[in-house]
């Protein structure tokens, strides 16, 4: 094969190979039937697209945390803390079932977490701000104990605050033995359970949703590593007869009877659980606990509508740019332009491909990138035309003119291409979340811009003068 026919051969492979990458889609506009359509509209699915969109685009929820450190053990490294708990921050998400969920660092101790699709933010923030300190701990029942739960049961007001941040009343902690503490049930009653812990949920191996307890409702099931099965096995055959605790961020979920040793480090966790919140305890259990507490400084949620607005518009301004642009390269360069605009076509069909076999996310900046790689490869056209018309203004052949025109072309798209890549790759190296969308794009548009602006109109042109005798070229 000539060196012609393998540039051909490659062209073509990669616009078959990126129709392949984009068929799912086209096949469920154009050639799915129309009632399965009209009953996938009606219920507001839409087809998988290929490409993952992003926050503004699908709607979600965005979320800025922050860690306090002031929870943190003494001496604690901050920077690796808030590390571990963008971490874990991530394997509850992921388990959770978000695609492309955006978790980043931001500052000393922020952490933005911004998940697609996940429009319940309530349910968001349960799952990703529960710390899931998990203890087991041994229940006093000693007399004294008792006498003094009694007596502080009898204050009313035991606790102040809620949830994982409340803490003990003045007047409770007067009561508290001193090998003790006071902690709160689920269902609002009170525990004194031991100040040592002998098992925490850092030795957990694994931790599932099963169906039990009263009345078949759901329980969280878990089972220790090998090595604190050995500890667990000890613990429950010390202490038979006796309840022990099952602790989550400083509330007793239940306290059974040990009613003899526990082999192989396996348990329940009970609670009058809902499904959901047994799944979501069992996620965060798996990922593991936070090393500190985290507050949310800053909540937004998107809605779908606003998301599918956001496409629309930005695919109509994409269509106007097209057609404007199609329209003067033919007008000013005729059917050199004709050649530009098949060139730029094959860009986005390339471009769009690229982006989905890379897993890339589209948000709305990334679609102004889109836009802007399509100018940058006209901008190409426009150099190199300049140039041949240049060089046919001096009477040479059209062989020559158009080699002439490509080569001289080139210095100049050359310095414009290093120029917008330093740009491209310090908005990317710097930026956060749309702003690396941004500059993803114009990084791939713009290699695959010089390939079909260059590379493919040369070889079109190339294939018209072959075995031809050719005295003009129209280009404007």
């Amino acid at each position: 094969m000539s060196k012609l026919q393998l540039k051909w051969l490659a062209a073509v492979a990669a616009l078959f190979g990126g129709l392949g990458l984009l068929w799912p889609s086209v096949d469920w506009y154009f050639f799915k039937d129309a009632t399965e359509r009209q009953l996938s509209e009606a219920s507001r699915q839409r087809p998988k697209w290929l490409l993952n969109l992003g926050l503004d685009l699908k709607g979600g929820t965005h979320l800025l945390m922050e860690l306090d450190v002031a929870k943190l053990p003494a001496g604690a490294d901050i920077p690796d803390a808030v590390q571990r708990a963008i971490e874990i921050i991530r394997n509850r998400v992921d388990q959770f079932g978000v695609a492309e969920p955006l978790i980043a660092k931001q500052g000393d101790r922020w952490i933005v977490v911004q998940m697609p699709g996940i429009t319940n933010s309530a349910q968001a923030k349960e799952l990703i701000g529960k710390t899931a300190l998990l203890e087991f701990r041994m229940v006093d029942t000693s007399e004294k104990s008792q006498n003094a739960l009694s007596k502080i049961a009898e204050l009313g007001i035991p606790f102040v605050g809620e949830g994982a941040a409340a803490h003990v009343s003045t007047a409770a902690a007067k009561l508290v033995p001193a090998d003790d503490e006071l902690f709160r049930g689920k269902e609002s009653s009170l525990y004194l359970l031991t100040k040592t812990v002998p098992l925490t949920g850092a030795e957990l191996d694994n931790a599932r949703v099963e169906t039990g307890g009263d009345y078949g409702m759901p329980v969280v099931a878990f089972k220790f590593k090998p090595e604190a099965a050995a500890k667990f096995s000890n613990l429950t055959s010390a202490n038979v007869g006796k309840n022990m605790a099952i602790v989550l961020d400083g509330i007793v979920y239940s306290a059974p009877v040990i009613k003899g040793r526990i082999p192989g480090g396996s348990g329940v966790i009970e609670g009058n659980f809902t499904v959901e919140d047994a799944r979501n305890l069992a996620i965060v259990l798996r990922a593991g606990a936070l090393p500190a507490p985290v507050h949310i400084i800053e909540e937004r949620t998107i809605g779908p509508t606003v998301g599918e607005d956001s496409i629309r518009k930005g695919l109509t301004a994409t269509a106007i740019a097209c057609v404007f642009i199609f329209v003067f390269m033919i007008l000013y360069y005729h059917v050199a332009g004709l050649v530009a605009d098949l060139a730029l076509i094959f860009n986005i069909q390339l471009l769009l491909a690229c982006m989905a076999y890379f897993g890339f996310t589209l948000s709305l900046p990334g679609i102004a990138g889109i836009v802007l790689t399509l100018a940058i490869s006209v901008d190409d056209n426009v150099l190199i035309f300049e140039r041949i018309r240049e060089e046919l203004a001096l009477s040479k052949p059209v062989r020559i003119a158009l080699e002439t025109g490509y080569d001289r072309a080139w210095t100049a798209i050359w310095d414009s291409m290093v120029a917008t890549g330093i740009s491209a790759v310090v908005l990317f190296q710097f930026g956060t979340g749309p702003i690396k969308g941004f500059a993803v794009t114009l990084l791939l548009g713009m290699a695959i811009g010089r390939f079909t602006a260059i590379s493919l109109t040369r070889l079109i042109f190339q294939s018209y003068l072959t075995n031809r005798d050719v005295q003009s070229l129209s280009i404007g």
